[in-house]
């Protein structure tokens, strides 16, 4: 009760003197510190008992008022990869790769509050004429957002962080991810140029590997990168980043990854960066990748092979002009290495096989040869 008292009072002080908590933290810790304070003074004068552990009252004010809450805390923990809401009572959070339910019990409107507040910074919103939203946190983090009536019943939260520390292949290397061989073989496929197609299932660490990879480019390279929501945090001396837009309420101002890839041609790229191919932006990938401009970018797929005939279907989903011979050819022609991810039933990510297409199809899939496959005792 005392809490909730002290986050009313700061946010009170904080509209009087018209402060925006995500504008000026500093001021918001001084006026959180002061109120506490104020509140112990006061309990000690009455003869009641004052909060104890004032460092930790102040930071749980700190949460309410500009984090997120009860989540916060999660949100902070550099081991927990993602989070998620099924309902207000049951929250679960993954720690490599095993997910674990957690004991915070929320409330619809609580919910709904903190969404709201993730939203603030980011100029999406999330309604019943937008019942889906997918949007960067300011620390870089995916928020994906389904509201009640698509979900069942409660609002559905996805919060997915991402590890700096493992955005390299050296990192990689030591987690095990994959071996010294390997990183160097992909090392030095960066460094020369060549397109890379990084497959896997979800969570498979298919967005970490990426971003590894082309941290790995040379740093004279332009590096040009498109999203649906910014995912990949790549530390590059040239680089421009690009995430599309959803509609507005009218139905108008959508950018698509498709218009994406095309405005990234134009501005000399030394690689080309998808964060993921999904849609009929494949076919632009592609056409880019045959006009000799370098590629990078992750596929939701089964097996490397797998990879391969799923980037040569997509780009059909762009119209019914669009010739499968061409496309399988591309494919089998300008991707160099498919690199496969897979987490293991006890939650370890890794790198299970690498591919490279030999140029030929071989009946409806292109030809490839094994580069490297990981082995059980490996694992």
């Amino acid at each position: 009760m005392a809490a909730a008292s002290l986050v009313d009072r700061v946010r009170e002080r904080l509209r009087a003197d018209r402060t925006d908590p995500t504008e000026a933290p500093d001021a918001v810790a001084r006026i959180a510190q002061a109120e506490v304070r104020r509140h112990n003074d006061i309990a000690l004068a009455r003869g009641a008992a004052p909060l104890d552990d004032e460092p930790a009252r102040i930071r749980e004010v700190l949460a309410a008022v500009t984090g997120y809450g009860p989540l916060q805390p999660y949100l902070d923990d550099p081991q927990i990869e993602e989070l998620w809401i099924n309902a207000p009572d049951r929250i679960f959070v993954a720690r490599g790769g095993v997910s674990e339910r957690v004991p915070v019990q929320l409330t619809d409107t609580t919910v709904r509050d903190l969404v709201e507040r993730m939203l603030h910074a980011t100029g999406r919103r999330v309604d019943l004429s937008q019942p889906f939203v997918d949007a960067s946190l300011p620390d870089g983090s995916r928020l994906h957002v389904v509201i009640g009536g698509i979900a069942r019943k409660h609002w559905a939260v996805n919060i997915r962080k991402f590890v700096a520390s493992h955005r390299s292949l050296d990192h990689l290397v030591t987690l095990g991810s994959l071996p010294p061989t390997a990183a160097d073989l992909l090392r030095g496929a960066m460094r020369d140029g060549r397109s890379l197609l990084v497959s896997g299932a979800t969570h498979a660490g298919k967005t970490t590997l990426l971003g590894a990879l082309v941290s790995a480019s040379p740093a004279s390279h332009r590096i040009v990168t498109v999203e649906e929501t910014f995912e990949l945090a790549i530390d590059a001396p040239d680089l421009v980043a690009m995430q599309g837009r959803q509609p507005s309420l009218e139905g108008t101002g959508e950018i698509t990854l498709r218009r994406l890839v095309k405005e990234a041609l134009r501005m000399r790229p030394d690689r080309l960066v998808v964060g993921e191919v999904r849609d009929a932006e494949a076919l632009d990938l592609l056409l880019a990748l045959n006009t000799g401009v370098p590629g990078a970018a992750t596929i939701h797929a089964n097996s490397a092979a797998d990879a391969l005939g799923r980037l040569a279907a997509l780009p059909l989903l762009a119209g019914r002009n669009i010739d499968r011979g061409f496309v399988l050819h591309a494919v089998a022609t300008s991707v160099d290495l498919v690199v496969h991810c897979e987490r293991t039933a006890d939650g370890f990510r890794r790198v299970s096989e690498i591919v490279e297409p030999t140029g030929r199809i071989s009946g409806e899939l292109p030809e490839v040869r094994t580069v490297y496959r990981v082995t059980e005792a490996a694992g």
